[in-house]
């Protein structure tokens, strides 16, 4: 039997998460909210073509980003993390068993490519996270944005802080 996979999971449990935060507005604290679920997140240089890691030591969830990295990249490293932790659990609890101290879920390259079903969730949580449906429509106000005018992105780009790029992924994400 196939595994039956919720495509509306990755947005429903980031919008879960928000609300259990209660009110947020942009940009969203994902450490706070880390934090507050008792992940502790962790800053430290690594080699540059990884972001972060997730792995689970003495029963505490622990998130490592890359400290050399943008703040941006970082603030979206941590989402991608929570996004493990909150629709992968399965895999970091088994992986505990096997080596806790070995970093189970990571972001790295192979994470940027998209083939990865469990990296495609975790992005796509990332985005719902730091990004609220309800906070990108507030922000555009219903405006039509003009492809070759970046500078409406950017400004919004930068209350979200986020990259462009993300925001332009999400923006096409909601509206198609």
């Amino acid at each position: 039997m196939s595994e039956q996979i919720d495509a509306n999971a990755p947005e429903r449990v980031a919008q879960e998460l928000l609300n259990s935060f209660g009110s947020v507005g942009s940009p969203v604290p994902v450490e706070k909210i880390a934090k507050s679920i008792g992940v502790q997140v962790r800053f430290s240089p690594l080699d540059d073509e990884l972001s972060g890691m997730i792995f689970i030591k003495d029963g505490v969830p622990i998130i490592g980003v890359n400290s050399i990295h943008h703040p941006n990249r970082q603030r979206f490293t941590i989402a991608h993390e929570l996004g493990h932790y909150h629709l992968h659990r399965d895999v970091l609890s088994d992986a505990v068993h096997v080596d806790k101290s070995f970093p189970v879920l990571m972001r790295d390259t192979v994470s940027a490519t998209g083939w990865d079903r469990r990296e495609i969730e975790a992005n796509q949580f990332a985005a719902a996270l730091l990004m609220p449906k309800t906070l990108i429509e507030s922000a555009i106000g219903g405006k039509p944005l003009d492809i070759d005018d970046d500078r409406p992105l950017e400004e919004i780009a930068k209350k979200f802080r986020v990259s462009k790029q993300a925001l332009e992924f999400r923006i096409r994400k909601l509206l198609y």
